[in-house]
């Protein structure tokens, strides 16, 4: 069977890097069985021929999302493991296109996947980055990380922006690479559009999200940088966690720290 990618190189070049970073979400720990999903725009890699394509199946979406008609998608499938899609993202992951009026989508390639049961979050998400948010965001991106999770289990942390400014306070990278700091959005069960309309409220000011004892969730324009910008995280995190193990609270970076980096590296305050 011929793959999408075969006469496509700038499409095959994006699944590549959708499954270096399925990899890295499995090396990390923060993909446990099928946890975590992914979707990409890859409307602006498609060539013509694309609408021409027969579809598997035709699936209805719980809405209508305008923003997003006649767009394509690479979504990793529902049930699918993180180190598969690395492996062989076309056999765990499919292709879809959003009809004209942005109600329903079809599978395109390579298989009949069925995508993420998330997906209806994930087409909200990108919806409303561009609708209301003016933005062509790519890339939503949800894993769990053991270290940021954990931290949600301390009720203080949940509070807006306590847990956002103590890890940018860890190491300056954070400040420089996540510079909307963190959303928090309390526990709601996984798959409802519950949890996707109260994370679209902390995508108004934030392009990373958590969800308070479930994962994290990071929107961009590229894969490998959403990625990066949990990795950070994660990475202040664990010196958070390290400090504390060791038996001392960390000193932290001072407000006057980071504003200079915000001035120095002229971030959003």
């Amino acid at each position: 069977m011929n793959s999408i990618l075969d006469n496509n190189a700038a499409l095959a070049a994006q699944v590549s890097d959708i499954a270096e970073v399925a990899g890295y979400l499995w090396q990390r720990g923060w993909a446990e069985r099928n946890g975590g999903n992914i979707s990409v725009n890859v409307t602006e890699l498609m060539d013509k021929s694309a609408n021409n394509l027969l579809a598997f199946a035709q699936v209805q979406l719980p809405g209508t999302f305008k923003a997003l008609a006649n767009n394509f998608f690479y979504v990793t499938g529902t049930g699918k493991r993180m180190r598969y899609v690395a492996a062989k993202p076309m056999e765990n992951g499919c292709i879809i296109r959003i009809n004209a009026s942005g109600d329903a989508y079809d599978i395109i390639a390579d298989n009949n996947i069925a995508p993420t049961s998330e997906l209806p979050s994930h087409i909200s998400m990108h919806n409303y980055m561009r609708a209301v948010k003016g933005r062509n965001t790519k890339v939503v991106c949800h894993t769990h990380p053991t270290d940021l999770v954990a931290l949600t289990h301390k009720k203080e942390f949940l509070e807006p922006n306590v847990l956002g400014h103590l890890l940018w306070s860890m190491i300056p990278e954070t400040r420089i690479i996540v510079p909307l700091g963190l959303g928090i959005v309390p526990y709601n069960v996984p798959g409802t559009m519950n949890l996707a309309n109260a994370t679209i409220e902390q995508l108004d000011k934030h392009d990373v999200v958590m969800w308070e004892k479930h994962g994290c969730l990071a929107v961009g324009d590229d894969i490998i940088e959403t990625f990066d910008m949990i990795d950070t995280l994660s990475k202040s995190a664990q010196i958070y966690l390290c400090a504390k193990q060791a038996g001392f609270e960390p000193e932290c970076m001072s407000k006057t720290q980071m504003d200079e980096l915000a001035v120095y590296f002229k971030l959003p305050e």
